[in-house]
């Protein structure tokens, strides 16, 4: 029986199970990668065996989330932007890490437009979570994790040296 006489809403169901099933998967990826307890705001690098930098951004830290930029140091040649990158937020109490932006060339905007439907939203959420969770596998593939990582120096101008 699909959805009770409402069609389409079993697919609507198993989408956004999907879409719930990646954020743990995310959260546990990101997880192998990242000591979640020992992260603090500030910048972290670590370089993997396919000698790319990887960025780490912890943009803020409060009780039960912890929010993050990934990327490379990369930088798109049109807009400066660090390409490819991810915002993600985790969800420390109910384990999920979700993205909320990605930026792989282009904005959601360019892509759904201003005024996009829910389920172009929920599509495009299930695209960019798909493309980290394929991310979080590769760099674990390139030898990046727990002990890979490197605090960015703070600059001489902020400890008054």
């Amino acid at each position: 029986m699909r959805g009770a006489g409402v069609p389409g809403l079993f697919d609507r169901f198993n989408r956004f199970t999907w879409l719930m099933d990646l954020y743990a998967d995310n959260f546990r990826r990101l997880h192998d990668l990242t000591d979640f307890d020992a992260l603090s705001p500030g910048v972290f690098y670590s370089e993997g065996q396919d000698g790319l930098l990887l960025r780490l951004e912890v943009l803020a830290r409060h009780n039960y989330t912890l929010e993050l930029k990934l990327s490379y140091t990369l930088r798109d040649d049109r807009t400066g932007a660090l390409d490819p990158s991810a915002m993600i937020r985790i969800y420390l109490d109910s384990a999920q890490a979700e993205v909320s932006h990605c930026y792989i060339g282009r904005r959601w905007q360019d892509v759904l437009g201003i005024h996009p439907t829910p389920a172009q939203m929920v599509s495009h959420r299930l695209r960019m979570n798909g493309f980290l969770n394929k991310w979080l596998l590769y760099l674990k593939q390139q030898k990046h994790g727990r002990s890979s990582w490197q605090a960015e120096p703070i600059p001489a101008a902020f400890t008054g040296s």
